[in-house]
Formats: structure tokens, C-alpha cells, sequence
């Protein structure tokens, strides 16, 4: 009988060390973009500074409000084509529209990503993009209601014939998929992104070029934000979650830093 248990728990044991592997190959293979907001740099060394543009790093979090934002122009990564979003926001104004707690932009034409606030319904979140290309609702979108919430959002991008799969989450749980084989979408098609022309931004949706004037940012706490270039699984969205896909910040021993963090 105490084999049969050590057994059993050896092959429980395994069975978390496989699970954890993989998770922490998918973090380093593939997470491109690592912001903790403790200053302007960026944890993987594929991204230049943080630009402040009005907004703040206060605390451990970049703080934006109205005609407030950030970005990073310089990045030096592999090629990004599938993609996952995901930054822990906190709200501080309900009724400001169409900002964004992450985007993933294009310096040289007019292609993005982003996770944006209420652009379309009111106090729900959705995968913004240029001309609503790569955007429709999300099938069990939620509405935020509540001031001062962290919550983490993340967005997909998965490659399903040349086309985007998008599926949302918010926190550990799904808010549905969408994709232009069963819905109506204007263009779907995978899009590139490259060291010659990709830029991540805070608070606006969309920069309309380096020097352009904004005022959609959101009013809002950033408290980390992280670009793969895979789409990450379910499994893996909850783990990020619960602070179990493996993170190592340079300069920090922590290998959970994120989960420490908050």
C-alpha cells in the first residue's frame, strides 16, 4: 500500500513538473514584451524605454488619465504574427472610452491591436484595431462596474488558416472567441509585426504617429503588461492568473515576481 501511494505521488510530481515546463518554455520562448512599471524599462530587453506622455509611473504602476499616455518605439525581437495581450488594469473612470490598457502598433502604416475600453459598448472591454478590422464583441463580454478593481485583461491571436482567432479573457475566465469563418468581421488577416516598425502603447488606443495628439487615453492603474508572440491557451491564461506561468525579471531573484508583486 505505502508503493501504491508513493507511486501516485510520484506520478503527480510529474506530472506538475511537465505542466510547469511547459509553461516556463512558453515564457522563454515567447514572451517578447515585459512591463513592471518600477521605472521605464522593460524586462525582456527586446523593448527601448518607456516614453512618458503625460503619464506617470507612480508605485509600481503607470498611471494614465485624459491626453496622459506612454509608449516604446524601439524594439528589437522576432517577427510577431500570433500574438497574446495582457495587462493587470485598474480603472479610474468608468465613463472615459476608448483607451487602452495595451496596444501593439505599427509605426510606418495604420495597423494595431490593443485591448480598449468601451469603444463600442459601454464599461466593456474588446479587442480594438485599426478600422475595426480585427474587432468584433466578445460573446460573454462583461460589464466593469466597479472603481479601483485590478483585473487582469488578456486578448489572443491565433492562426487559424491565415486568419486571427481572437478570444478574450478577463482574469481566469473566457469572455469567448470570434473568428471570420462563422462571423461577420471587415478583415481578419494575419498581420506582421517587426523591429523595423513595432511600438507598444499605454492609455491611447492608437498614437496617429509619434508626436500625434491624443485624447482617448484612459483613466486608469497599470500594473504590468506582457506581449507573447504565441496565443496562449486557456490553461495558460489561468496560470498567469493564479501567478504560476514562470516569470524572471533581469536584476530580481524573484521567479514568480509578478505574483510577489501584487
Amino acid at each position: 500500500m505505502k508503493i501504491q501511494y508513493i507511486c501516485t505521488g510520484l506520478i503527480v510530481l510529474l506530472m506538475l513538473t511537465v505542466s510547469m515546463s511547459a509553461f516556463a518554455q512558453v515564457q522563454e520562448k515567447n514572451l517578447v514584451g515585459w512591463w513592471l512599471f518600477d521605472d521605464e524599462t522593460e524586462e525582456t530587453g527586446n523593448w527601448g524605454d518607456i516614453i512618458l506622455r503625460g503619464a506617470e509611473i507612480k508605485d509600481g504602476q503607470l498611471v494614465c488619465e485624459r491626453n496622459k499616455w506612454a509608449n516604446s518605439i524601439e524594439y528589437d525581437g522576432p517577427d510577431i504574427t500570433e500574438l497574446t495581450l495582457a495587462s493587470w488594469v485598474s480603472l479610474d473612470d468608468l465613463e472615459h472610452r476608448r483607451g487602452s490598457a495595451l496596444t501593439l502598433d505599427r509605426t510606418d502604416v495604420d495597423q494595431f491591436v490593443a485591448i480598449v475600453y468601451a469603444e463600442i459598448k459601454a464599461r466593456q472591454w474588446m479587442p480594438g484595431s485599426s478600422h475595426f478590422r480585427r474587432t468584433n464583441n466578445f460573446p460573454n463580454a462583461v460589464n466593469e462596474d466597479k472603481v479601483g478593481e485590478m483585473v487582469l485583461m488578456t486578448i489572443t491571436y491565433k492562426d487559424i488558416g491565415e486568419k486571427y482567432e481572437i478570444t478574450g479573457y478577463r482574469n481566469d475566465k473566457s469572455l469567448g472567441s470570434f473568428d471570420c469563418k462563422v462571423d461577420n468581421c471587415a478583415d481578419m488577416d494575419l498581420r506582421k509585426w517587426t523591429s523595423d516598425n513595432a511600438e507598444a502603447i499605454w492609455g491611447s488606443r492608437h498614437s496617429g504617429g509619434v508626436a500625434g495628439i491624443v485624447n482617448d487615453s484612459i483613466t486608469a492603474h497599470i500594473e504590468e503588461s506582457r506581449i507573447y508572440n504565441v496565443p496562449l491557451t486557456e490553461n495558460e491564461v489561468k496560470a498567469m492568473y493564479n501567478g504560476d506561468l514562470a516569470v524572471e525579471a533581469r536584476d530580481k531573484l524573484a521567479t514568480r515576481w509578478a505574483k510577489i508583486k501584487r
